[in-house]
């Protein structure tokens, strides 16, 4: 797809009102500006685009804009693309629209005051990734006009204008997005209410303003700018006349015989109704006092007083919480999970889903008020938690604003709610019937007609009617109606009193208690047990008169009689305020004597935690969410206990007589204020020709070096800044000055919220500063604790009394002590160890300022021109190199990507030959822009064919006769090109060194391939004969049972599943795993088979790490709950026995369960999700207890985001405060060896002892999007550099993977057979290894449905649903069917067409993120083989994993499914395993 400007023929714009000296010309402008548009004379602008020449005639540049406009000029020209850039289009990113002060202001002010640009301009082919392509520029234009366009993917792009040439906005700075987010929003509804007016190209549909806004708020779900804010009817309204007048204008600008929009009476209304709304705002009525304070004289003024206005009315409105009001705080709301209640209902049952169903969302509201929700009929329902186990009405909250303890999920036969019966049998095969599973339901309601009662709940999206309950409910549902037909028969016993007040609780069980048995409403013949039946019941009867019509009967003493009789009982808790969390399970009747399927997760227990980490979360929740620390504790944390000591007395008692902070602002005497002087005398350094002090005396404050203060310019509006002064000097104009390292806040940091206030960081950023700007010193106690287990408890009591000493000072009104113990990098997104010995040397050199210097040293050339520095990088003459296919391409255009096989065009590095550097004659000083370089390329398997680059060795490349001269930019690296064999054996499926080989010559002409000439000779780099012989003896080493296992670090696996991220460690040479824990018992089965020689534990995490602690004598630091104590002590022996114990294990690694934090989890806020949450926790805990050299934590890329982030920050934060330098970061599996496209976020932590692994670098080409982590509101890091331009492999196929495997049909169960043909791909070799037979090809059965869809689908790349013919299929038991489920077709245009569903892969693209239960119609659905007619096998899904053949898997199919989908691809945790033993090997040679 060509990037750029829009197409003038389908797009539309939306033009904003110039300044009105200039208006009447730019309209004699546009009808001849469009006309040049459609003829192709100059570029395809939007619709009302104004012209960028008449601009230029209407304007004038002052003489103060000179200077920005060459600088725009000049940024112009180095970012040009072609010759035929006229009018200039450029992109910006990162940028900022603001005034003349600097000030942020919306890109509607230009149209009455100046608004300037600041941005890095990129050319018009860049992508948002490439800053590097760009010239930043601040302040260097004014914009002339704006526009919205429509771009081809129904997306509004923004455009600007400046004298010089023309940007589209690509993406904002950090600070500004707030701004333009809100103009998306605008652009959005502006969009949807035309492309909903306007049916068809020429027709117009009239209908009324509620119908209009009903459509656009529908159009509008699901859209990302609505994500925080759903677009609501006030939104809509109020932007009633910016909608009319841009549509308006579009309209002029069009210039056909369309139907006019201004004639609709609905945008009129909506007009209409915009312009009473701002009637009501003007003064007089409330507004905010930025408002007040605008003076509203000229009409310039007033639009941007308005805008201003709505930008700070839009910034309290997303500020405003959902605070219930007085009245229903003080409410009451009963338990039900009772005992008594139990007793009632059946043993536990499980809904079993049809395959059928689809989620309601699929036939979703147009509207999100509650009151104005569709009603529909549930017939063949059922209720059920997170564990799909069924569940009462009873559960669910009397009221919206009510909690319910367990969230409750529903499914049945959806039909419309024709005010017919809803008591009868509905087909589910009927076309007006639809199998639907409900979203969390909210609440229920209950309706009286003539005395008959009927129930209905709600959902977000719906009201539905409860009719039929399913077969299997039914005695669920039973005691509900029990309950409903005993309050009938107390209304009517009410309603026969003459007065209601005259039938009293007691009163009313007598009378019940006196019905005969075959009555409905019986219940007992003793009055206690009709009491104590009423009173267990009490939620559901209270509800049910609450909601009866007449206020006689809902306020009748019965009701305030129950209410006491169960306030007696003890069976009240009031909500919102003085709620209290029971951790209690989801459903009743839990301990049934039977066992469900889902019994594992009825053991889930609460975290066991150490006492720290138990701090550090429960200390940051309450913190910041105190009133959840209140109600009950989500975290699985329990208070501690702070046990005062007579040795922390004695040493808050010394605290009294410390000294203060010393101030050096107002608080300072008249006499020393403006005193600075030198204290000592001048040191002078070798090659430094400063004079230099170790001391200054600055109003009376001694400020040393090593010391900290607070630097802020009087005549400056930055923030104060910490520096660490490194030294201190005086110029020759006698200036006093100093010179430090800068501190941040833990606030300033990732951290956040989640740092401690006293914990600041050193950061590679210094400044000079004059003392005379120093405004205070700080206290900054650098920390260098010992490391090790031993040290654990003497450090958590100095820790403890620190703390107690710090709350103390605070109490006392005493400034802050901070304290350092780590430098924090976040262009490496890592904390490190301090460089202690290099601080507060006073000798005149800072190590940050020669960090700095290094990087600018770019590109350098030796004098001989044989040999050049680029990056760091040496090249000589005859190297082989790297260099960027997009050079070579003849087309050098972006290749358009498909979701699933979006690595289809991508490209490997082009591997060259340095021949010689080309530099300008009577040059002095060669700049990288002169310099050419002269290079042979080599030809790769896939520069041939397809089937070429599938039967050959990825590494192999081809020599040629093409010789280039390529720009120095261009190159990415070196690599080597040797002899077949010379090559280094692969010891895993993982490639990691850049080494080729060559044996055969290409010619690009013909396209023929020969064997290299005699003439040729080629400059292999080979490897010594020692080296040789090393490998060897490695490769010996290795089949006698593992290479040097003593030397490896000792690991321990937790989660370990069927041990993935173990196998490819291991596979690394770094580490050996002794132990391993997995709570699955067919996972863990499978780990044994894999790994016999580690002593697995199949139990709960929980339980292990108390057992371990209370067999270490540390059971006091243990929080646990008295379950996890009792399994912990009821281990047999032989576990006990070989439990790890603390100083033993080196290395702790695992992937907390991600169904927590995943957003493939619809019931992610359910208690099972919760509970798997905090075994992060657990976690955690083990790694405080042990304190291992290396920890390493891996979970979902959404783990980074979840809760906001704060997870993760804590998760840092507690490692940190632990003492370990952290590193973290989202990495792309697919770019390291397997093809699929899986992204995992992970946390390294290291001792301070050790050297802190780095990340490995991605080797095959592949589209990693989506990596980036947030570190403060301007700033993210990227672990995992780009590979979309190049990488030094292509990204594997499908083909490549599993083109080898023989053919197998639909519900393939044969667990074992032969492979039928010779491995073709590199990988396929390697994946066989020395297996002979194939073993797990087996897959999962379609249902007949499916597998009809499936034939149906076309063996092609790209085929999905969309290419089925809409018609009904005939089944088997006579039944028709719709091939193209119906809900597929009606809500494809707002869910992207729904691609992939029933999709079949691409031999030459590659897999998505493999599941735990691959489906065609699930989340992700592209699971058809590309030419047979079935899901894929479970060996298939495991090669895509990057498991070798002969790993083994337990369970059925679907364990074996889960299992696979569980882990961590090997090879990706083999490149992870490779730079950690760089990392120890480091650590070894430095000794």
């Amino acid at each position: 797809m060509k990037r750029g400007r829009p197409p003038a023929k389908k797009s539309m714009g939306f033009q904003m009102e110039e300044n009105s000296d200039t208006k009447k010309k730019k309209e004699r402008n546009e009808e001849r500006h469009e006309e040049q548009c459609r003829s192709g004379k100059q570029p395809k602008r939007v619709a009302a685009w104004p012209s960028i020449k008449e601009a230029s005639k209407a304007s004038t540049v002052a003489p103060k804009e000179e200077k920005p406009k060459i600088r725009e000029l000049a940024a112009i020209a180095v970012t040009r693309v072609s010759a035929d850039d006229v009018p200039p289009s450029r992109k910006l990113l990162d940028f900022m629209f603001h005034g003349a002060d600097g000030n942020p202001l919306p890109i509607e002010a230009s149209e009455v005051t100046e608004v300037f640009i600041s941005s890095i301009i990129i050319p018009s082919d860049g992508l948002e990734n490439e800053t590097e392509r760009g010239v930043r520029c601040k302040k260097f234009a004014k914009i002339q006009s704006w526009a919205i366009s429509l771009y081809d993917e129904d997306s509004p792009v923004i455009w600007i204008s400046t004298m010089a040439a023309e940007y589209r906005c690509m993406r904002p700075n950090r600070t500004y997005r707030k701004f333009f987010d809100h103009l998306l929003e605008k652009a959005w509804v502006c969009l949807k209410v035309q492309k909903t007016l306007r049916g068809s190209k020429d027709d117009i549909l009239d209908m009324p303003l509620n119908e209009l806004i009903a459509k656009v708020i529908r159009s509008l779900r699901g859209n990302e700018c609505f994500a925080k804010r759903p677009a609501g009817r006030d939104f809509v309204i109020s932007l009633g006349e910016f909608i009319y007048e841009q549509l308006i204008k579009l309209d002029k600008a069009s210039g056909n015989g369309r139907v006019k929009l201004e004639t609709v009476p609905g945008l009129i209304s909506l007009q209409e109704e915009c312009k009473s709304q701002m009637e009501c705002m003007k003064p007089g009525s409330p507004q905010t006092e930025e408002g007040k304070d605008i003076k509203l004289a000229q009409d310039s003024n007033e639009k941007l007083a308005r805008l201003l206005q709505d930008e700070e009315d839009r910034r309290n409105m997303r500020r405003q919480g959902t605070r219930q009001p007085a009245m229903i705080r003080n409410k009451f709301c009963f338990e039900t999970d009772l005992p008594e209640i139990t007793a009632e209902y059946p043993s536990p049952g499980y809904y079993k889903a049809r395959d059928n169903e689809m989620d309601e969302e699929f036939y979703n509201s147009e509207t999100d008020e509650t009151d104005e929700l569709p009603r529909r009929i549930l017939q063949s329902w059922a209720l059920y938690d997170s564990n799909s186990r069924f569940v009462s009405i009873e559960k669910l909250p009397m009221k919206t604003w009510m909690d319910s303890d367990v969230p409750v999920f529903g499914s049945g036969c959806m039909t419309k709610d024709d005010g017919s019966c809803c008591c009868t049998n509905v087909d589910p095969a009927q076309d007006d019937v639809f199998p639907v599973f409900l979203s969390a339901v909210k609440e229920w309601a209950v309706e009286f007609n003539s005395m008959t009662i009927s129930i209905s709940i709600r959902t977000d999206a719906s009201w539905y009617k409860l009719g039929k309950p399913a077969r299997q409910y039914a005695p669920w549902y039973e005691p509900v109606l029990r309950v409903a037909r005993l309050v009938e028969h107390v209304i009517k016993l009410i309603k026969k009193q003459s007065r209601a007040s005259r039938l009293t609780f007691s009163d009313a069980t007598k009378e019940v208690a006196e019905l005969e048995k075959d009555n409905p409403a019986y219940i007992s013949s003793s009055v206690k047990a009709v009491e104590q039946y009423m009173v267990v019941h009490g939620q559901m009867i209270l509800k049910l008169f609450a909601e009866y019509p007449e206020r006689m009967i809902r306020q009748c003493p019965f009701v305030s009689g129950l209410r006491h009789k169960m306030e007696e009982k003890l069976q009240t808790k009031q909500t919102m305020r003085n709620k209290v969390k029971v951790h209690k399970e989801a459903s009743l009747k839990q301990n049934a004597g039977m066992v469900p399927m889902l019994s594992k997760r009825e053991k889930l227990m609460q975290a066991t935690t150490t006492r720290m980490i138990n701090r550090i979360w429960k200390d940051y929740y309450s913190r910041n969410f105190p009133e959840e620390t209140r109600e009950g504790d989500d975290h699985g944390l329990i208070e501690e206990e702070l046990e005062e000591e007579d040795e922390e007395k004695d040493i808050l008692a010394v605290e009294d007589k410390a000294s203060r902070r010393c101030s050096l602002t107002a608080s300072a005497s008249n006499s020393s204020r403006s005193e600075i002087k030198w204290e000592g005398k001048a040191i002078k350094q070798k090659g430094s020709h400063k004079a230099l002090y170790k001391c200054a005396l600055v109003r009376g404050v001694l400020i040393t070096i090593g010391g900290a203060v607070i630097v802020t310019a009087d005549d400056s509006e930055r923030v104060p800044t910490m520096v660490l002064v490194e030294y201190m000097f005086e110029k020759r104009d006698g200036l006093k000055m100093g010179h430090g390292r800068i501190l941040l806040k833990g606030s300033q940091t990732v951290l956040e919220n989640a740092a401690n206030e006293r914990e600041v960081f050193l950061t590679n950023d210094c400044m000079e500063f004059e003392l005379r700007d120093v405004r205070e010193s700080v206290v900054v106690n650098v920390r260098s604790m010992p490391w090790g287990y031993e040290h654990r408890k003497k450090q958590a009591h100095a820790e403890k009394i620190d703390r107690a000493k710090a709350e103390e000072r605070k109490k006392k009104g005493l400034p802050l002590e901070f304290y350092c113990k780590s430098f924090y990098c976040p262009e490496k997104g890592a904390f490190v160890a301090l460089p202690v010995e290099s601080l507060g040397l006073g000798t005149g050199a800072c190590s940050a300022c020669k960090i700095r210097e290094t990087q600018r040293e770019n590109f350098q050339i030796s004098s001989s021109k044989t040999s050049f520095i680029y990056r760091k990088i040496r090249y000589k003459v005859n190297d082989f190199v790297y260099a960027r296919p997009q050079h070579f391409n003849e087309d050098k255009k972006n290749h358009k990507t498909c979701k699933y096989g979006r690595n289809v065009g991508l490209k490997a590095y082009v591997v060259c030959q340095l021949l010689g550097i080309e530099v300008p004659a009577k040059c002095t000083k060669i700049a990288q822009e002169s310099a050419k370089l002269r290079v042979r390329r080599f030809y790769r398997p896939d520069d041939v064919s397809k089937s070429k680059s599938y039967s050959s060795d990825i590494r192999e490349v081809y020599y040629s006769e093409d010789i280039l001269s390529i720009p120095v930019g261009v190159i990415e690296g070196k690599c080597e090109v040797r002899k077949k064999s010379d090559l280094p054996e692969l010891e895993f499926l993982v490639i990691v060194d850049h080494v080729f080989f060559c044996q055969y010559s290409y010619d690009p002409v013909k396209g023929s391939l020969n064997q290299l000439p005699a003439h040729v000779k080629l400059t292999f780099q080979t490897r010594k004969a020692a080296d040789k012989n090393k490998l060897r003896n490695n490769k010996r080493k290795a089949k006698c049972g593992g290479i040097g296992r003593k030397a490896r670090l000792a690991s321990l696996d937790i989660f370990a599943g069927c041990g993935g991220l173990s196998e490819g460690l291991q596979q690394s040479g770094v580490s050996f795993t002794k132990w391993a824990i997995e709570n699955d018992m067919q996972a863990g089965e499978a780990f044994r088979l894999n790994h016999p020689e580690t002593q697995m534990f199949v139990d709960d995490c929980n339980i292990i790490l108390s057992a371990i602690m209370q067999k270490c004598g540390d059971a006091d630091d243990c929080i646990s709950t008295s379950e996890g104590k009792r399994f912990a002590a009821n281990l047999d022996k032989e576990k006990l026995s070989n439990l790890p114990l603390p100083g033993q294990v080196d290395f702790i690694y695992g992937g907390p369960p991600c169904q927590g934090f995943t957003s493939m989890n619809r019931f992610n806020q359910s208690p099972w999700s919760k509970g798997q949450r905090e075994m992060l926790l657990t976690f955690l805990s083990f790694a405080e207890y042990f304190r291992p050299r290396f920890f390493l934590l891996e979970n979902v890329k959404n783990f980074v985001s979840f809760n906001k982030g704060s997870t993760f920050r804590l998760t840092i934060a507690s490692l940190l405060e632990m003492g370990y330098q952290v590193r973290f970061g989202i990495l792309e599996a697919g770019a390291y060896g397997v093809s699929q496209s899986r992204k995992r976020a992970f946390v390294w932590a290291a001792s301070p002892e050790e050297t802190l692994p780095e990340w490995p670098e991605p080797m095959h080409a592949f589209a990693c999007r989506g990596l980036k982590i947030s570190l403060t509101a301007d700033s993210f890091y990227v672990a995992m550099k780009s590979t979309i331009r190049g990488a030094p492999l292509r990204s594997l196929t499908v083909k490549d993977t599993i083109g080898d495997l023989p053919p197998v049909g639909n519900g393939a169960s044969l667990l074992s057979m032969d492979y039928r043909s010779d491995p073709v791909s590199c990988f396929q070799t390697k994946v066989r290894g020395t297996m002979t037979t194939l073993k797990d090809h087996i897959s999962k059965e379609m249902n007949e449905l499916n597998l009809i869809r499936c034939k149906r689908v076309p063996k092609r790349p790209g085929a999905d649903w969309r290419c089925l013919p809409k018609k009904r299929v005939k089944l088997s038991n006579g039944q028709t069917e719709d091939l193209i489920p119906r809900w597929m077709i009606n809500t494809a245009k707002r869910n992207n067409q729904w691609k992939g569903l029933l999709g079949r892969l691409d031999w030459q693209g590659n897999f998505p993120t493999v599941i735990t239960d691959p489906q065609p119609l699930g989340k992700v659905g592209t699971w058809f083989h590309p030419e047979q007619d079935r899901i894929l096998t479970v060996r298939e899904c495991a090669r895509s994993q990057g498991f070798p053949d002969s790993y083994k898997f337990s369970g059925n199919i679907q364990d074996k499914h889960k299992q696979i989908g569980n882990a961590v691809p090997p090879p990706l945790a083999y490149a992870l395993g490779r730079k950690l033993k760089e990392a120890v090997d480091k650590k070894q040679s430095s000794i």
